[in-house]
């Protein structure tokens, strides 16, 4: 799926849009790599191709590896040394912990609480 939204006459999103955008994508990179691991472990050299793939935007890879470095350092994440399957060379793979689990219920539960909120608030125009 595709970030799509409405672009201004420039070619560019309306600066607050943009602003939403990156608070919901690249500064919340947390979200997107512990929602990956959920799934099965990764390396961090593919979790930006996999964030693209899954999500629509691509992170840059450093980012992906240093987020990924603090979610280790916090135990929300674990590594371990395996043969990858692509190339059969060592790998640092890492995979979620249970407490990056409930990090990321918390996470996505509170954007869903958040968003629910915004939509009932915005449907009560002209209520008032």
């Amino acid at each position: 799926m595709r970030w799509m939204s409405p672009r201004s006459t420039s070619g560019r999103l309306p600066a607050p849009l943009q602003r939403l955008k990156d608070k919901l994508t690249k500064e919340n990179l947390w979200l997107y790599v512990l929602s990956i691991l959920r799934e099965r472990p990764a390396y961090p050299y593919e979790i930006s191709d996999l964030i693209e793939e899954r999500f629509g935007w691509r992170p840059a890879r450093v980012t992906a590896y240093i987020v990924m470095r603090s979610l280790k350092s916090k135990g929300y994440v674990k590594m371990s040394k395996r043969k990858g399957e692509d190339t059969g060379k060592m790998r640092n793979y890492y995979e979620i912990t249970e407490s990056g689990r409930k990090l990321l219920d918390e996470g996505l539960s509170f954007l869903e609480n958040t968003l629910e909120s915004l939509k009932r608030e915005s449907g009560k125009e002209g209520s008032g």
